[in-house]
């Protein structure tokens, strides 16, 4: 659940962009990002996660540019900046061998399992495959940039699908690993 709670400000981002403008999702999705970030550290008593720094770092940056430059984003434009800018967090836990799940994964795991291989390589497994999960979105919003032709609503089922194969994934594969090296 922690790890969906996480994406919260991306949904932030499109409700509020979608009725209110991308400034406004922008600086929404950076206020929920700050809100989660209080919540663990404060309210929870929990570390801060890398994607949530990153989160902070990315709407807060692009709000900031959006307020400060006076930029006019379209909304493929921003989709692009927002998904890319996720794939970069969750790759670049991967290069420094912090996989994001890995800190969401330890708070409903036995600290004795922490530092398995087996334990890790689940955790780099489920973070590829939310940067595939990022990676096609990022595609889709390529796409729609650069071939306005196509519909929005293959962006909107892609970024769905996308999230939603990533969240099962991330539920089914412990399982079968626990299956599979119990026998």
């Amino acid at each position: 659940m922690g790890i969906l709670l996480a994406f919260l400000p991306f949904l932030v981002f499109v409700v509020v962009e979608r009725s209110l403008g991308v400034t406004a999702g922008l600086v929404a999705a950076t206020i929920t990002s700050a809100a989660l970030l209080v919540r663990d550290v404060i309210i929870r008593k929990r570390t801060i996660k890398i994607l949530e720094i990153g989160t902070i770092i990315l709407f807060g940056g692009l709000a900031a540019y959006t307020l400060f430059a006076q930029t006019k984003w379209s909304i493929p434009a921003v989709r692009l900046c927002v998904d890319s800018g996720l794939l970069i967090v969750v790759l670049v836990s991967i290069a420094v061998r912090q996989p994001f799940t890995l800190q969401y994964a330890r708070e409903n795991a036995p600290r004795e399992s922490w530092d398995s291989p087996r334990f890790m390589r689940a955790n780099y497994i489920i973070t590829a495959a939310w940067a595939g999960a990022f990676a096609l979105m990022v595609v889709a919003d390529l796409l729609m940039l650069f071939v306005p032709s196509v519909p929005t609503f293959v962006a909107i089922v892609v970024t769905v699908l996308a999230i939603w194969g990533a969240a099962q994934f991330t539920s089914w594969y412990p399982e079968r690993e626990l299956v599979k090296h119990s026998r």
